[in-house]
């Protein structure tokens, strides 16, 4: 089985003698994840998750997400950060931007932000469908966001279904404690368990992201078998065929010894906008700690080479691009002849739509990389559910051992309550 690959050739400044040179204390970092002794190994369960799931778990997922399937035609999924991203991420990439719209049952996220407008029409939305699944998914059930919209949501399913209601709402949280928890217990609903030693950046492959995932008709197994291959890839490969340690001590370089501040995740495929979306909260929350770390941006190209390209090309030279690029595609068009060729595009008549993607791509590398902006690549053999699921743990992998390079423990988010501090003291909660 093929594998996803990584590509520092047009980095520009990383030698291999320096990567070779980070050798013994790449592995000695990934030793610390492996063996759980490492600042944060409260929180490295997601280290063999893909292996320890159990099969029961599994088929009490696909068992409610087909149940949902088959009875519903709105499933609200109620989360903010990680209890979002993740899931998000994988049914946009697998189902397309568009077929979304008309997706069985329809999938809906919200508690991800404090908007009465996108609460509102989503309310209205949802008084128009015939049966309605919500997902709240909490550690502790008392994060604001979701809190809220989950009480709006819950009074519209109480009031529709009354006595039944219990049937409809399906909590993702703590086995024991936290506010949800207690409501989940007191209620009567089903639940689906959090694992203490996962933080939420670090659960799409537990039930916050499975069971999304699977009531979007996603085979959630395919995902599992490509992340526990690739872990098994990267407990046994030697630091110059590791990919985790390349991508993580290359970026660790950039940022370190050539003060590129801002790494820019680059895509030429839409579907994937929210595999970057769900991967600066990766990063960004793991290792922005102490005054340390990249910045995590991304862009959506070719689109926003009309927008950002500029910037790229000739503004300040503190950035990289790292390029997701996946070289199959399963659906593409060719560009048809005209004979007036008023647009001036019969030179590309005949080719496929994917094929002048591929050579925009091409063009931009050498373009930005003669601008003196260092590229990495990481590139998936085909979009599907196999790689994906190589890709989420490639991709949380190299995020343990960055972390632990800048010394920083990648497991705490302490930076993340003092906005809620100040928000409560405004809305006077004691």
């Amino acid at each position: 089985m093929k594998s996803i690959k990584f590509d520092y050739s047009n980095s520009l400044l990383i030698k291999e003698s320096e990567l070779k040179k980070l050798s013994k204390q790449l592995v000695k970092l990934d030793n610390l994840v492996k063996t759980k002794r490492g600042a944060g190994a409260e929180f490295l369960g997601w280290y063999d998750l893909p292996i320890n799931i159990s099969s029961k778990e599994i088929n009490q997922i696909c068992a409610v997400a087909e149940e949902i399937r088959k009875n519903s035609d709105a499933f609200v999924c109620i989360g903010i950060g990680g209890s979002y991203l993740g899931a998000k991420a994988v049914i946009e990439a697998m189902c397309g931007v568009f077929n979304l719209l008309t997706h069985k049952p329809q999938i809906f996220f919200a508690g991800n932000n404090i908007s009465g407008r996108y609460l509102s029409e989503l309310l209205n939305i949802l008084q128009s469908k015939k049966n309605i699944y919500v997902n709240v998914i909490s550690k502790s059930g008392t994060t604001t966001e979701p809190a809220i919209a989950f009480r709006i949501v819950q009074n519209l399913i109480e009031k529709k279904y009354k006595k039944n209601s219990q049937k409809y709402i399906i909590a993702t949280t703590d086995e024991k404690k936290g506010a949800l928890r207690k409501m989940a217990d007191t209620a009567g609903w089903r639940s689906f368990i959090i694992p203490e030693d996962v933080g939420g950046r670090f659960s799409v492959l537990t039930a916050v992201g499975l069971l999304p995932i699977a009531v979007a008709g996603i085979d959630i197994k395919k995902i599992l078998k490509g992340a526990s291959d690739m872990k098994k890839i990267l407990d046994t490969a030697a630091p110059e065929k590791n990919i985790a340690m390349q991508y993580a001590a290359a970026r660790y370089l950039l940022y370190s010894k050539y003060n590129k501040a801002i790494e820019i995740l680059v895509n030429y495929n839409p579907e994937l906008h929210y595999i970057a979306e769900w991967w600066k909260q990766l990063y960004g929350e793991s290792e922005g700690k102490q005054g340390k770390a990249l910045y995590p941006a991304s862009c959506d190209f070719t689109t926003d080479l009309h927008s950002m390209g500029q910037w790229i090309q000739d503004g300040v030279r503190n950035i990289f691009e790292t390029v997701l690029e996946i070289e199959k595609t399963n659906l593409d068009l060719k560009i048809p002849f005209a004979e007036n060729d008023l647009d001036e595009l019969n030179y590309i008549a005949g080719k496929q739509v994917d094929y002048v993607n591929s050579k925009a791509m091409q063009g931009t590398i050498e373009a930005h990389t003669d601008g003196n902006v260092p590229n990495l690549k990481i590139s998936l053999p085909e979009l599907n559910e196999y790689y994906l699921g190589q890709l989420l743990y490639f991709f949380e992998r190299a995020c343990a051992i960055s972390g632990y390079l800048l010394e920083v423990n990648p497991f705490d988010q302490p930076g993340v309550e003092a906005y809620k501090k100040n928000m409560f003291r405004l809305l006077g909660k004691k």
